[in-house]
């Protein structure tokens, strides 16, 4: 199961660079993970100022 970012996504930048594999990147409003990438190990959820990150 993949983890998703939610609209209260604030586009810190604070996920993309806790991610091991590299499968958030920012997209048009906020910032997006690549669910094929995701190995759901939940380092982004931990690191999100404003709790947006949760599993799918």
């Amino acid at each position: 199961m993949a983890y998703k970012i939610s609209d209260a996504c604030i586009q810190c930048g604070a996920c993309e660079s806790t991610c091991p594999v590299g499968a958030i990147s920012q997209g048009d409003t906020q910032f997006v993970i690549d669910a094929g990438s995701c190995i759901d190990c939940g380092a982004c959820a931990a690191s999100c100022p404003v709790s947006a990150i949760s599993p799918e």
